[in-house]
């Protein structure tokens, strides 16, 4: 089986309708996050001080790299926010992924940011949240989404990682010290 994995870059022409290339590239065993991650998919720091905010202010940069709608990108914040209310995806160690299911969007999109300060994501350990990896696709991708969730909580699990993004003070920083870790 092999993962649709974006690249960015590959966007096709504006009004023509697709707003992503999508291509094989590897099995899903070697998906990286580096590659579904952009640095203009980043956001350092992100503006908003609070968790619906957060979420509102990396939907609008997902919408903004797919270009989606407006009323599409409305559909994928209330995505993600229904998912949220169910049980936040603060899962610890100052990480939270929220995530959702929408059809505003043809494959699996990755933005990420790390705040300004400490955030109150409601996250299990109870600590406040300075990285935030949102993650959207659609329901014809749920398997592949299941996969990306698990690859980025078991490479957050490092402090030291999570550590080394903090500090990244762009975006481009940010994704080079994901990129380098994936591929250690």
């Amino acid at each position: 089986m092999f993962a649709a994995i974006l690249h960015p870059g590959d966007e096709s022409e504006p009004g023509s309708g697709r707003r992503t290339e999508v291509t094989p590239r590897f099995p899903v065993s070697q998906l990286l996050l580096a590659d579904l991650l952009t640095p203009d998919r980043i956001r350092i720091p992100l503006e908003a001080r609070d968790k619906n905010g957060i979420i509102e202010e990396l939907c609008a940069l997902l919408a903004l790299r797919c270009e989606a709608t407006h009323e599409e990108e409305l559909e994928i914040r209330d995505a993600v926010l229904e998912r949220e209310r169910v049980l936040s995806t603060g899962i610890g160690g100052g990480v939270a992924i929220p995530h959702g299911k929408s059809e505003a969007v043809d494959d699996l999109v990755l933005v990420a940011g790390r705040t300004g300060e400490p955030i109150d994501f409601d996250a299990l350990d109870e600590r406040p949240v300075r990285i935030v990896m949102l993650l959207v696709g659609p329901e014809s991708a749920a398997g592949l989404h299941v996969k990306v969730l698990s690859r980025i909580s078991r490479l957050l699990r490092s402090p030291e990682l999570r550590d080394r993004l903090v500090r990244a003070d762009s975006p481009e920083a940010f994704h080079e010290v994901l990129r380098r870790a994936e591929t250690a």
